[in-house]
Protein backbone atom coordinates (compact mmCIF):
# COMPACT_ATOMS: atom_id res chain seq x y z
CA UNK A 1 0.00 0.00 0.00
CA UNK A 2 1.44 3.34 -0.79
CA UNK A 3 1.62 6.11 2.01
CA UNK A 4 3.38 9.36 2.38
CA UNK A 5 4.69 9.67 6.26
CA UNK A 6 5.02 13.02 7.97
CA UNK A 7 7.51 15.76 7.15
CA UNK A 8 10.33 15.77 9.85
CA UNK A 9 12.47 18.87 10.59
CA UNK A 10 15.80 16.99 10.49
CA UNK A 11 15.13 16.13 6.79
CA UNK A 12 15.05 19.73 5.59
CA UNK A 13 18.92 19.91 5.18
CA UNK A 14 19.62 16.93 3.30
CA UNK A 15 16.50 17.97 1.13
CA UNK A 16 17.67 21.26 0.30
CA UNK A 17 21.48 19.60 -0.38
CA UNK A 18 19.83 17.16 -3.24
CA UNK A 19 17.96 19.43 -4.46
CA UNK A 20 21.22 21.81 -4.96
CA UNK A 21 22.77 18.82 -6.04
CA UNK A 22 20.98 17.76 -8.81
CA UNK A 23 20.58 21.41 -10.18
CA UNK A 24 24.45 21.06 -10.24
CA UNK A 25 24.14 18.01 -12.26
CA UNK A 26 21.93 19.18 -14.39
CA UNK A 27 23.82 22.68 -15.47
CA UNK A 28 26.80 21.08 -15.33
CA UNK A 29 24.94 18.61 -18.05
CA UNK A 30 23.85 21.55 -20.39
CA UNK A 31 27.33 23.36 -19.96
CA UNK A 32 29.46 20.31 -21.28
CA UNK A 33 26.52 20.23 -24.17
CA UNK A 34 25.95 23.05 -25.90
CA UNK A 35 29.47 24.44 -24.92
CA UNK A 36 31.96 22.09 -25.52
CA UNK A 37 29.68 19.68 -27.82
CA UNK A 38 29.54 16.85 -25.47
CA UNK A 39 27.30 14.30 -26.72
CA UNK A 40 23.87 14.59 -25.58
CA UNK A 41 23.59 11.14 -25.36
CA UNK A 42 27.02 10.94 -23.19
CA UNK A 43 25.66 13.36 -20.81
CA UNK A 44 22.85 11.99 -19.99
CA UNK A 45 23.80 8.53 -19.63
CA UNK A 46 26.16 9.61 -17.21
CA UNK A 47 23.55 11.75 -15.36
CA UNK A 48 21.43 8.86 -15.24
CA UNK A 49 24.22 7.09 -13.74
CA UNK A 50 24.68 10.03 -11.48
CA UNK A 51 21.67 9.92 -9.74
CA UNK A 52 20.76 6.21 -9.46
CA UNK A 53 23.81 6.26 -6.99
CA UNK A 54 22.46 9.38 -5.18
CA UNK A 55 19.30 7.22 -4.63
CA UNK A 56 20.79 4.56 -3.31
CA UNK A 57 22.49 6.60 -0.72
CA UNK A 58 18.98 8.73 0.28
CA UNK A 59 17.72 6.75 2.52
CA UNK A 60 21.00 6.95 4.83
CA UNK A 61 20.02 11.17 5.09
CA UNK A 62 16.52 10.81 5.28
CA UNK A 63 14.09 9.70 8.08
CA UNK A 64 11.00 10.25 6.08
CA UNK A 65 9.63 9.94 2.82
CA UNK A 66 8.29 12.82 2.85
CA UNK A 67 11.04 14.79 1.03
CA UNK A 68 12.38 12.06 -1.41
CA UNK A 69 8.82 11.67 -2.70
CA UNK A 70 8.35 15.82 -2.62
CA UNK A 71 11.92 16.03 -4.57
CA UNK A 72 10.76 13.34 -7.05
CA UNK A 73 7.42 14.84 -7.78
CA UNK A 74 9.39 17.98 -8.17
CA UNK A 75 11.70 16.20 -10.88
CA UNK A 76 8.80 14.52 -12.82
CA UNK A 77 7.34 18.10 -13.20
CA UNK A 78 11.34 19.41 -14.08
CA UNK A 79 11.12 16.29 -16.82
CA UNK A 80 7.49 17.10 -18.38
CA UNK A 81 8.31 20.78 -18.40
CA UNK A 82 11.53 19.93 -20.13
CA UNK A 83 10.03 17.61 -22.45
CA UNK A 84 7.54 19.73 -23.38
CA UNK A 85 9.53 23.43 -24.21
CA UNK A 86 12.35 21.44 -25.38
CA UNK A 87 14.74 23.26 -22.41
CA UNK A 88 17.25 20.82 -20.89
CA UNK A 89 19.41 19.47 -24.04
CA UNK A 90 20.94 16.99 -21.39
CA UNK A 91 17.64 15.47 -20.75
CA UNK A 92 16.25 15.12 -24.12
CA UNK A 93 18.83 15.66 -26.73
CA UNK A 94 18.85 12.87 -29.34
CA UNK A 95 19.12 10.12 -29.47
CA UNK A 96 16.21 9.22 -27.17
CA UNK A 97 16.46 8.08 -23.84
CA UNK A 98 16.28 3.61 -23.74
CA UNK A 99 18.42 2.83 -26.12
CA UNK A 100 21.67 1.11 -25.79
CA UNK A 101 23.36 2.11 -29.22
CA UNK A 102 21.75 5.40 -31.17
CA UNK A 103 18.30 5.68 -32.53
CA UNK A 104 17.14 4.97 -36.04
CA UNK A 105 14.85 8.33 -35.84
CA UNK A 106 13.50 10.59 -33.67
CA UNK A 107 12.16 9.15 -30.44
CA UNK A 108 10.32 10.72 -27.96
CA UNK A 109 12.00 9.89 -24.64
CA UNK A 110 9.86 9.83 -21.49
CA UNK A 111 12.36 8.94 -19.61
CA UNK A 112 13.20 12.06 -17.50
CA UNK A 113 9.66 11.75 -16.23
CA UNK A 114 9.47 7.95 -15.36
CA UNK A 115 12.79 7.76 -13.73
CA UNK A 116 11.53 9.79 -10.87
CA UNK A 117 8.31 8.51 -11.24
CA UNK A 118 9.83 4.79 -10.73
CA UNK A 119 11.57 6.00 -7.64
CA UNK A 120 8.15 7.92 -6.21
CA UNK A 121 5.89 4.55 -6.49
CA UNK A 122 8.66 2.46 -4.99
CA UNK A 123 9.86 4.85 -1.54
CA UNK A 124 5.64 5.06 -1.28
CA UNK A 125 5.58 1.43 -1.14
CA UNK A 126 8.73 0.00 0.30
CA UNK A 127 9.86 3.11 3.16
CA UNK A 128 11.30 1.72 6.23
CA UNK A 129 11.94 -2.24 7.10
CA UNK A 130 11.63 -3.05 3.01
CA UNK A 131 14.28 0.62 1.81
CA UNK A 132 16.95 -1.95 0.58
CA UNK A 133 14.59 -3.21 -1.95
CA UNK A 134 14.61 0.70 -3.36
CA UNK A 135 18.13 1.13 -3.58
CA UNK A 136 18.71 -2.35 -5.24
CA UNK A 137 16.36 -1.96 -7.89
CA UNK A 138 17.82 2.15 -8.54
CA UNK A 139 20.94 1.33 -8.72
CA UNK A 140 20.31 -1.45 -11.34
CA UNK A 141 18.63 0.74 -13.19
CA UNK A 142 20.25 4.17 -13.33
CA UNK A 143 23.83 2.03 -13.48
CA UNK A 144 22.84 -0.99 -15.96
CA UNK A 145 21.05 0.92 -18.20
CA UNK A 146 23.66 3.91 -18.44
CA UNK A 147 26.21 1.62 -19.29
CA UNK A 148 23.78 -0.28 -21.68
CA UNK A 149 23.79 3.01 -24.26
CA UNK A 150 27.56 3.80 -23.47
CA UNK A 151 28.80 0.71 -23.79
CA UNK A 152 26.28 -0.05 -26.84
CA UNK A 153 26.99 3.28 -28.45
CA UNK A 154 31.14 2.75 -28.10
CA UNK A 155 30.98 -0.70 -29.47
CA UNK A 156 29.44 0.47 -33.04
CA UNK A 157 28.09 -3.32 -33.35
CA UNK A 158 24.94 -4.56 -35.80
CA UNK A 159 21.52 -4.57 -33.74
CA UNK A 160 20.06 -7.43 -32.54
CA UNK A 161 16.91 -8.14 -34.84
CA UNK A 162 13.64 -7.89 -34.24
CA UNK A 163 13.84 -6.47 -30.69
CA UNK A 164 13.04 -2.52 -30.63
CA UNK A 165 12.06 0.16 -32.28
CA UNK A 166 15.32 1.33 -30.19
CA UNK A 167 18.26 -0.57 -32.00
CA UNK A 168 19.81 -2.71 -29.07
CA UNK A 169 23.49 -4.51 -29.27
CA UNK A 170 24.79 -7.44 -27.99
CA UNK A 171 27.69 -5.59 -26.20
CA UNK A 172 25.25 -3.22 -24.81
CA UNK A 173 23.29 -5.90 -23.20
CA UNK A 174 25.89 -7.50 -21.71
CA UNK A 175 26.98 -4.61 -20.10
CA UNK A 176 23.59 -4.72 -18.63
CA UNK A 177 23.55 -8.20 -17.40
CA UNK A 178 27.24 -7.90 -15.70
CA UNK A 179 26.49 -4.67 -14.18
CA UNK A 180 22.80 -5.80 -13.23
CA UNK A 181 24.38 -9.25 -11.63
CA UNK A 182 27.40 -7.31 -9.99
CA UNK A 183 25.07 -4.76 -8.38
CA UNK A 184 22.46 -7.19 -7.23
CA UNK A 185 24.90 -10.04 -6.02
CA UNK A 186 26.77 -7.35 -3.58
CA UNK A 187 23.29 -5.89 -2.79
CA UNK A 188 22.03 -9.33 -1.51
CA UNK A 189 24.88 -9.95 0.64
CA UNK A 190 24.91 -6.07 2.20
CA UNK A 191 21.36 -6.04 2.90
CA UNK A 192 21.07 -9.49 4.56
CA UNK A 193 20.86 -8.24 7.64
CA UNK A 194 17.71 -6.44 6.37
CA UNK A 195 15.90 -9.55 4.99
CA UNK A 196 12.61 -10.13 7.17
CA UNK A 197 10.67 -13.34 5.59
CA UNK A 198 11.53 -15.95 2.82
CA UNK A 199 15.47 -14.80 1.88
CA UNK A 200 16.57 -15.34 5.37
CA UNK A 201 18.47 -19.07 5.66
CA UNK A 202 19.00 -19.61 2.36
CA UNK A 203 22.32 -21.28 1.12
CA UNK A 204 24.78 -18.89 -0.88
CA UNK A 205 24.30 -20.50 -4.15
CA UNK A 206 20.50 -19.86 -4.18
CA UNK A 207 21.05 -16.00 -3.58
CA UNK A 208 23.63 -15.71 -6.30
CA UNK A 209 20.93 -17.63 -8.62
CA UNK A 210 18.14 -15.26 -7.66
CA UNK A 211 20.76 -12.69 -7.96
CA UNK A 212 21.66 -14.04 -12.09
CA UNK A 213 17.46 -14.34 -12.67
CA UNK A 214 16.76 -10.73 -11.66
CA UNK A 215 19.83 -9.47 -13.74
CA UNK A 216 18.16 -11.71 -16.84
CA UNK A 217 15.28 -9.75 -15.89
CA UNK A 218 16.49 -6.21 -15.76
CA UNK A 219 18.17 -7.00 -19.32
CA UNK A 220 15.50 -8.52 -21.10
CA UNK A 221 13.39 -5.18 -19.74
CA UNK A 222 16.22 -2.70 -21.04
CA UNK A 223 16.59 -4.92 -24.29
CA UNK A 224 12.74 -4.75 -24.66
CA UNK A 225 11.75 -1.73 -24.04
CA UNK A 226 12.59 2.20 -25.44
CA UNK A 227 11.11 5.62 -24.90
CA UNK A 228 12.37 5.78 -21.78
CA UNK A 229 9.89 3.17 -19.89
CA UNK A 230 13.04 0.76 -18.92
CA UNK A 231 12.99 3.75 -16.30
CA UNK A 232 9.97 2.21 -14.65
CA UNK A 233 10.01 -1.32 -15.45
CA UNK A 234 13.88 -2.28 -14.69
CA UNK A 235 12.94 -0.89 -11.04
CA UNK A 236 10.05 -2.56 -11.18
CA UNK A 237 11.17 -6.15 -12.40
CA UNK A 238 13.84 -6.26 -9.61
CA UNK A 239 11.21 -4.83 -6.82
CA UNK A 240 8.53 -6.87 -7.38
CA UNK A 241 9.90 -10.07 -7.01
CA UNK A 242 11.97 -9.47 -4.14
CA UNK A 243 8.51 -8.18 -2.33
CA UNK A 244 7.26 -10.95 -3.14
CA UNK A 245 9.74 -13.40 -1.86
CA UNK A 246 10.65 -11.34 1.15
CA UNK A 247 8.11 -9.34 2.05
CA UNK A 248 4.79 -10.75 1.06
CA UNK A 249 5.49 -14.09 1.25
CA UNK A 250 3.25 -15.35 -1.85
CA UNK A 251 6.47 -17.21 -3.44
CA UNK A 252 8.92 -19.27 -2.27
CA UNK A 253 12.94 -18.17 -3.53
CA UNK A 254 12.60 -21.72 -5.11
CA UNK A 255 9.55 -22.09 -6.84
CA UNK A 256 10.77 -18.41 -8.46
CA UNK A 257 14.03 -19.64 -9.70
CA UNK A 258 12.74 -22.81 -10.90
CA UNK A 259 9.61 -20.79 -12.86
CA UNK A 260 12.27 -18.47 -14.26
CA UNK A 261 14.75 -21.35 -15.68
CA UNK A 262 11.39 -23.03 -17.21
CA UNK A 263 10.68 -19.97 -18.50
CA UNK A 264 14.22 -19.19 -20.28
CA UNK A 265 13.69 -22.59 -21.60
CA UNK A 266 10.78 -21.86 -22.98
CA UNK A 267 11.84 -18.81 -24.89
CA UNK A 268 14.78 -20.39 -26.14
CA UNK A 269 12.72 -23.55 -27.36
CA UNK A 270 10.28 -21.00 -28.88
CA UNK A 271 13.26 -19.09 -31.18
CA UNK A 272 14.27 -22.61 -32.19
CA UNK A 273 11.12 -23.61 -33.15
CA UNK A 274 10.22 -19.97 -35.01
CA UNK A 275 7.07 -19.84 -32.87
CA UNK A 276 8.80 -16.50 -31.91
CA UNK A 277 11.49 -13.76 -33.11
CA UNK A 278 13.65 -12.27 -30.79
CA UNK A 279 11.42 -10.13 -29.19
CA UNK A 280 8.27 -12.30 -28.96
CA UNK A 281 11.04 -14.48 -26.75
CA UNK A 282 12.39 -12.00 -24.46
CA UNK A 283 8.37 -11.03 -23.86
CA UNK A 284 7.90 -14.54 -23.20
CA UNK A 285 10.61 -15.01 -20.85
CA UNK A 286 9.23 -12.19 -18.93
CA UNK A 287 5.75 -13.11 -18.87
CA UNK A 288 7.15 -16.80 -18.12
CA UNK A 289 8.82 -16.22 -14.81
CA UNK A 290 5.94 -14.07 -13.09
CA UNK A 291 3.60 -16.56 -14.01
CA UNK A 292 5.20 -19.94 -13.79
CA UNK A 293 7.45 -18.07 -11.10
CA UNK A 294 4.64 -16.61 -8.81
CA UNK A 295 1.76 -18.66 -9.85
CA UNK A 296 3.04 -22.13 -9.95
CA UNK A 297 1.23 -24.85 -11.82
CA UNK A 298 -2.27 -23.55 -11.31
CA UNK A 299 -1.30 -20.81 -13.17
CA UNK A 300 1.07 -22.08 -15.47
CA UNK A 301 -1.16 -24.96 -16.89
CA UNK A 302 -3.88 -23.09 -18.37
CA UNK A 303 -0.75 -20.47 -19.92
CA UNK A 304 0.92 -23.42 -21.54
CA UNK A 305 -2.47 -24.73 -22.93
CA UNK A 306 -2.94 -21.79 -25.00
CA UNK A 307 0.42 -21.18 -25.75
CA UNK A 308 1.02 -24.74 -26.83
CA UNK A 309 -2.24 -25.14 -28.91
CA UNK A 310 -2.38 -22.24 -30.32
CA UNK A 311 1.03 -22.11 -31.69
CA UNK A 312 1.18 -25.32 -33.20
CA UNK A 313 -2.35 -24.87 -34.67
CA UNK A 314 -0.56 -21.43 -36.28
CA UNK A 315 1.88 -23.63 -38.11
CA UNK A 316 -0.52 -26.15 -39.19
CA UNK A 317 -2.33 -26.02 -42.82
CA UNK A 318 0.23 -23.45 -43.81
CA UNK A 319 0.15 -24.31 -47.33
CA UNK A 320 -3.69 -23.58 -47.24
CA UNK A 321 -3.16 -20.21 -44.95
CA UNK A 322 -0.22 -19.08 -47.27
CA UNK A 323 -2.66 -17.31 -49.45
CA UNK A 324 -3.22 -15.14 -46.19
CA UNK A 325 0.04 -14.38 -45.50
CA UNK A 326 0.00 -10.62 -47.26
CA UNK A 327 -3.79 -9.73 -45.53
CA UNK A 328 -2.72 -10.26 -42.24
CA UNK A 329 -0.51 -7.86 -40.34
CA UNK A 330 2.07 -9.92 -39.23
CA UNK A 331 2.74 -13.79 -39.70
CA UNK A 332 3.23 -16.83 -37.75
CA UNK A 333 6.24 -15.79 -35.87
CA UNK A 334 4.80 -14.24 -33.31
CA UNK A 335 6.58 -10.44 -31.80
CA UNK A 336 6.39 -8.93 -28.38
CA UNK A 337 3.59 -6.60 -29.38
CA UNK A 338 1.72 -9.85 -30.41
CA UNK A 339 3.27 -11.48 -26.99
CA UNK A 340 1.62 -8.41 -24.93
CA UNK A 341 -1.82 -8.47 -26.90
CA UNK A 342 -2.74 -11.78 -26.23
CA UNK A 343 -0.55 -12.37 -22.67
CA UNK A 344 -0.14 -9.15 -21.41
CA UNK A 345 -4.02 -8.45 -19.72
CA UNK A 346 -3.00 -12.44 -17.95
CA UNK A 347 0.16 -10.76 -17.08
CA UNK A 348 -1.55 -7.94 -15.21
CA UNK A 349 -3.82 -10.32 -13.83
CA UNK A 350 -0.80 -12.33 -12.04
CA UNK A 351 0.05 -9.69 -10.62
CA UNK A 352 -3.30 -8.65 -9.50
CA UNK A 353 -3.31 -11.57 -7.63
CA UNK A 354 -0.03 -11.71 -6.02
CA UNK A 355 -0.47 -8.27 -4.31
CA UNK A 356 -4.40 -8.97 -3.65
CA UNK A 357 -4.53 -12.72 -2.82
CA UNK A 358 -7.91 -12.09 -4.50
CA UNK A 359 -9.92 -15.80 -5.75
CA UNK A 360 -12.22 -13.69 -8.84
CA UNK A 361 -8.83 -12.62 -10.51
CA UNK A 362 -8.41 -16.34 -10.90
CA UNK A 363 -11.32 -17.08 -13.16
CA UNK A 364 -10.29 -13.48 -14.81
CA UNK A 365 -7.03 -14.96 -15.75
CA UNK A 366 -8.58 -17.96 -17.16
CA UNK A 367 -11.10 -15.40 -19.00
CA UNK A 368 -8.55 -13.65 -20.83
CA UNK A 369 -6.55 -16.76 -21.94
CA UNK A 370 -9.46 -18.25 -23.32
CA UNK A 371 -10.28 -14.90 -24.82
CA UNK A 372 -6.84 -14.98 -27.27
CA UNK A 373 -7.40 -18.90 -27.18
CA UNK A 374 -10.74 -18.17 -29.16
CA UNK A 375 -9.90 -15.17 -30.85
CA UNK A 376 -6.59 -17.16 -32.42
CA UNK A 377 -8.48 -20.76 -32.86
CA UNK A 378 -11.65 -18.53 -34.45
CA UNK A 379 -8.46 -17.42 -37.29
CA UNK A 380 -7.01 -19.98 -37.83
CA UNK A 381 -9.89 -22.64 -38.09
CA UNK A 382 -11.63 -20.20 -40.38
CA UNK A 383 -8.92 -19.70 -42.59
CA UNK A 384 -7.68 -23.68 -43.09
CA UNK A 385 -11.53 -24.85 -43.26
CA UNK A 386 -12.50 -25.86 -46.68
CA UNK A 387 -14.69 -23.89 -48.48
CA UNK A 388 -15.49 -22.04 -45.36
CA UNK A 389 -18.07 -19.30 -45.86
CA UNK A 390 -17.47 -15.99 -43.75
CA UNK A 391 -20.01 -13.08 -43.17
CA UNK A 392 -19.42 -9.38 -41.85
CA UNK A 393 -20.62 -9.24 -38.13
CA UNK A 394 -21.90 -5.72 -38.62
CA UNK A 395 -24.28 -6.58 -41.77
CA UNK A 396 -23.94 -10.37 -42.12
CA UNK A 397 -22.63 -9.49 -45.83
CA UNK A 398 -20.74 -12.45 -47.64
CA UNK A 399 -16.65 -11.34 -47.22
CA UNK A 400 -13.80 -13.32 -48.28
CA UNK A 401 -12.54 -15.62 -45.41
CA UNK A 402 -9.68 -13.72 -43.90
CA UNK A 403 -11.14 -10.21 -43.61
CA UNK A 404 -10.93 -8.23 -40.25
CA UNK A 405 -14.71 -8.48 -38.90
CA UNK A 406 -15.39 -11.93 -40.61
CA UNK A 407 -17.05 -14.54 -39.19
CA UNK A 408 -17.69 -18.46 -39.74
CA UNK A 409 -19.75 -21.49 -38.44
CA UNK A 410 -15.98 -23.52 -37.97
CA UNK A 411 -14.24 -20.44 -37.17
CA UNK A 412 -16.83 -19.31 -34.46
CA UNK A 413 -17.20 -23.62 -33.24
CA UNK A 414 -13.89 -23.16 -32.51
CA UNK A 415 -13.64 -20.22 -30.63
CA UNK A 416 -16.11 -21.78 -28.09
CA UNK A 417 -13.85 -24.95 -28.44
CA UNK A 418 -10.89 -23.85 -27.66
CA UNK A 419 -12.28 -21.59 -24.61
CA UNK A 420 -13.31 -24.61 -23.01
CA UNK A 421 -9.78 -26.62 -23.57
CA UNK A 422 -8.42 -23.24 -21.44
CA UNK A 423 -11.31 -24.27 -17.88
CA UNK A 424 -10.51 -28.00 -18.81
CA UNK A 425 -6.78 -27.67 -18.06
CA UNK A 426 -7.88 -25.57 -14.48
CA UNK A 427 -9.96 -28.74 -14.14
CA UNK A 428 -7.05 -31.37 -14.39
CA UNK A 429 -5.00 -29.40 -11.99
CA UNK A 430 -8.21 -29.62 -9.43
CA UNK A 431 -8.04 -26.24 -8.70
CA UNK A 432 -10.33 -25.52 -5.55
CA UNK A 433 -11.74 -22.27 -6.94
CA UNK A 434 -13.39 -24.34 -10.18
CA UNK A 435 -14.58 -26.98 -7.81
CA UNK A 436 -16.39 -24.08 -5.53
CA UNK A 437 -17.99 -22.43 -7.90
CA UNK A 438 -18.80 -25.85 -10.06
CA UNK A 439 -16.82 -28.22 -12.97
CA UNK A 440 -20.10 -27.01 -15.54
CA UNK A 441 -20.67 -24.03 -14.38
CA UNK A 442 -16.55 -22.61 -14.40
CA UNK A 443 -16.96 -24.75 -18.28
CA UNK A 444 -20.08 -22.48 -19.58
CA UNK A 445 -18.65 -19.07 -17.70
CA UNK A 446 -15.16 -19.68 -19.51
CA UNK A 447 -16.15 -21.01 -22.83
CA UNK A 448 -18.57 -18.08 -23.08
CA UNK A 449 -16.28 -15.41 -22.17
CA UNK A 450 -13.95 -16.57 -24.81
CA UNK A 451 -16.64 -16.95 -27.52
CA UNK A 452 -18.27 -13.21 -26.37
CA UNK A 453 -14.68 -12.32 -26.75
CA UNK A 454 -14.10 -13.39 -29.74
CA UNK A 455 -16.95 -11.84 -31.43
CA UNK A 456 -16.03 -8.33 -30.16
CA UNK A 457 -12.83 -8.95 -31.39
CA UNK A 458 -14.35 -9.22 -34.37
CA UNK A 459 -16.74 -6.33 -33.67
CA UNK A 460 -13.92 -3.77 -33.37
CA UNK A 461 -12.20 -5.76 -36.34
CA UNK A 462 -14.84 -4.81 -38.50
CA UNK A 463 -15.36 -1.29 -37.38
CA UNK A 464 -12.34 0.57 -35.43
CA UNK A 465 -9.08 -1.38 -36.71
CA UNK A 466 -6.99 0.42 -40.09
CA UNK A 467 -7.45 -1.35 -43.50
CA UNK A 468 -5.45 -0.92 -46.12
CA UNK A 469 -5.41 -1.44 -50.25
CA UNK A 470 -2.32 -3.26 -51.52
CA UNK A 471 -1.92 -1.44 -54.87
CA UNK A 472 0.51 -4.29 -56.08
CA UNK A 473 -1.93 -6.88 -55.44
CA UNK A 474 -4.90 -5.22 -55.58
CA UNK A 475 -6.22 -6.45 -52.03
CA UNK A 476 -7.18 -5.33 -48.93
CA UNK A 477 -4.82 -5.84 -46.14
CA UNK A 478 -3.96 -4.86 -42.61
CA UNK A 479 -0.21 -4.44 -43.59
CA UNK A 480 0.69 -0.61 -43.37
CA UNK A 481 3.25 -1.04 -46.35
CA UNK A 482 3.87 -3.53 -49.51
CA UNK A 483 6.60 -4.41 -51.04
CA UNK A 484 7.14 -4.07 -54.55
CA UNK A 485 8.73 -6.66 -57.72
CA UNK A 486 11.79 -4.25 -56.88
CA UNK A 487 11.97 -4.53 -53.51
CA UNK A 488 10.70 -1.16 -52.66
CA UNK A 489 8.82 -0.42 -50.41
CA UNK A 490 5.01 1.24 -51.47
CA UNK A 491 2.71 2.69 -48.46
CA UNK A 492 -0.91 1.24 -48.84
CA UNK A 493 -4.00 3.37 -48.82
CA UNK A 494 -6.15 3.55 -45.43
CA UNK A 495 -9.79 3.13 -46.92
CA UNK A 496 -11.33 2.59 -43.20
CA UNK A 497 -10.81 2.51 -39.63
CA UNK A 498 -8.21 4.19 -37.68
CA UNK A 499 -4.29 4.00 -37.73
CA UNK A 500 -3.66 3.63 -34.32
CA UNK A 501 -5.59 0.62 -34.05
CA UNK A 502 -4.10 -2.46 -35.20
CA UNK A 503 -4.30 -5.87 -34.78
CA UNK A 504 -2.99 -5.91 -31.13
CA UNK A 505 -4.81 -3.20 -30.33
CA UNK A 506 -7.86 -5.06 -31.20
CA UNK A 507 -6.40 -8.50 -29.28
CA UNK A 508 -5.76 -6.77 -26.20
CA UNK A 509 -9.34 -5.45 -26.22
CA UNK A 510 -10.46 -9.18 -26.71
CA UNK A 511 -8.45 -9.79 -24.11
CA UNK A 512 -9.63 -7.39 -21.30
CA UNK A 513 -13.81 -8.03 -22.58
CA UNK A 514 -12.95 -12.31 -21.66
CA UNK A 515 -11.37 -11.06 -17.86
CA UNK A 516 -13.82 -8.31 -17.62
CA UNK A 517 -16.85 -10.83 -18.50
CA UNK A 518 -15.64 -13.95 -16.11
CA UNK A 519 -14.39 -12.04 -13.70
CA UNK A 520 -18.35 -10.39 -12.98
CA UNK A 521 -20.12 -13.95 -13.59
CA UNK A 522 -18.32 -15.51 -11.70
CA UNK A 523 -18.72 -12.80 -8.59
CA UNK A 524 -22.80 -13.55 -9.10
CA UNK A 525 -22.24 -17.36 -8.85
CA UNK A 526 -20.26 -17.92 -5.96
CA UNK A 527 -18.61 -16.28 -2.52
CA UNK A 528 -15.22 -17.30 -1.45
Amino acid sequence: MLSLQSPLSQDLPPFLLLLSLVGCFLLLGELLTRKFSVSPLVVRKVLHLCMGVVTFFMPAYFHSNFYPAIAALLFMGLGAFSLKAGLLKALHGEPAESTNDEEAGPVVSYGPVLFPLAFLLLVLALWDSHIWIVQVAMLVMGVGDALAALVGKASGSSHIEHMTRSPKTVPGSLAMFVSSLVIISLSLFLFQGAFSGGLVGHPLWEILALALLLALLATAVEALLSSGFDNLFIPASIAYPLYLIDVNGMVTLESFLIGGLFALLLALFSIKVKFLNNSGATATFLLGTNIFGVGGLVWTVPLLTFYLLSSVLSKLGRKRKAKFDLVFEKGSQRDAGQVYANGGVAWIMMVAFSLTKDPYIFFAYLGTLAAVQADTWATEIGTMWPNAKARLITNFRNVPVGTSGGVSIPGTSASFFGSLLICSSSVLMNVKWINQVGIIQSLLVIGMAGLISSLVDSFFGATFQAQYFDPIREKVTERTHSIAPDGSKVKNERIKGYDFVNNDLVNTLCAISGSVVAYFVVQNLATF
